[in-house]
């Protein structure tokens, strides 16, 4: 699953730029150019689906294929969070957890965004869901 969150940019009338994201309508940032505005987006995005992960509110899937669309990716952590999210649906933590052999909090820290899990608990986890973990430079 591609974890990128398509962002229109809006040019404002002092030249600066508005960065505001396709599924998150309350999540929106600024930059004096385009490339400001651009790292921005990544940043807040990153901040704003911690946040939702950590409050356990809803988190859409990306949009795809939006025309005139910068598709912007949050920080890793959050991306291995919400990956895992995803990849469990409606299965309870408590399923998770057993599968991986461990406690509830430790399954619970693999959808914390601001926990690094190792490669190896990554893997371990995708896989107890049925899932096979991939890895992307770009």
């Amino acid at each position: 699953m591609d974890i990128r969150y398509p962002a229109t940019l809006e040019k404002q009338r002092d030249g600066s730029f508005l960065a505001q994201f396709v599924d998150l309508p309350d999540t929106f940032t600024e930059g004096q150019s385009k490339e400001e505005a651009l790292f921005n987006a990544a940043e807040v995005l990153s901040a704003m689906l911690a946040w939702r992960l950590d409050e356990a509110k809803d988190v859409p899937v990306p949009s795809q294929k939006v025309k005139g669309a910068h598709y912007i990716a949050p920080d890793a952590k959050t991306q291995a969070a919400m990956l895992l999210r995803f990849a469990r649906g409606e299965r309870s933590l408590s399923d998770l957890a057993r599968a991986l052999e461990t406690s509830w909090p430790a399954a619970k820290r693999l959808e914390n965004p601001t926990h690094w899990p190792s490669l190896k608990t990554l893997d371990r986890a995708v896989a107890a869901l049925g899932k096979k973990l991939v890895l992307s430079v770009e």
